[in-house]
């Protein structure tokens, strides 16, 4: 008899159980797996009321993981002032969750950014296992629809154009630009993505979802 338990609150726990079932009898085998839940964001540049509305959900939707996809304090050339430019406070917001964050490096980060930053940043992509889901994370400079990695993924996450993206591909393979909580572009709102338990969904800043796609 196998038992799966699937709960929230526990990671990387393993929890001793039925310790009074009867010595006669075999055990039953407990498979204890927690559901994770990842803020998947991109392109803040910056802005540390898109960063205080983002955390906002975070805290709010009980994530588990903070994925930050580039471009997180510094808001490049090409662009405008983002309302609200803090880079430092930013920093202080971060750093208290380094422990919580998965990061990888944008166009627009640097070296001294990952000398202010708590947590690594200067890597091209992170590849995320979940449940058995290969997730690949990445800015979206260097790996993007143009260009995807060889390597096998169940799901493609990327950020850089600004522009939200939420489809499947020619081999069935999930696709997804977060857009940006800062610059959207193409006439997109402001945006985040949220992973859990195989289902992708884009969100609105204030946490209403926009559209919706399982990886199966």
């Amino acid at each position: 008899m196998r038992f799966f338990f699937l709960l929230r609150g526990i990671k990387r726990r393993y929890i001793s159980l039925f310790s009074a079932w009867p010595t006669s009898l075999n055990p039953p085998s407990i498979s204890i797996f927690a559901i994770m839940k990842y803020l998947i964001v991109s392109d803040i540049h910056g802005s540390l009321p898109a960063l205080e509305a983002v955390l906002q959900q975070f805290d709010a939707g009980r994530y588990d993981m903070l994925c930050l996809m580039g471009d997180i304090l510094n808001y490049g050339p090409r662009n405008g002032l983002p309302e609200g430019l803090n880079p430092q406070a930013i920093v202080e917001r971060l750093n208290p969750l380094a422990d919580r964050i998965v990061a990888l490096r944008g166009n627009c980060d640097s070296e001294v950014d990952q000398m202010l930053l708590d947590f690594p940043l200067m890597s091209d992509y992170v590849l995320l296992v979940d449940e058995g889901k290969r997730l690949f994370l990445t800015h979206g400079h260097i790996y993007n629809e143009e260009k995807l990695p060889r390597c096998g993924f169940e799901a493609f996450f990327y950020g850089h154009t600004h522009l939200q993206v939420l489809k499947k591909d020619a081999e069935g393979r999930l696709i997804c630009n977060t857009g940006s909580p800062t610059f959207p572009k193409g006439g997109n709102p402001k945006t985040y993505a949220s992973y859990e338990h195989g289902q992708v969904t884009i969100h609105l800043l204030d946490g209403t979802p926009l559209q919706t796609l399982s990886i199966d």
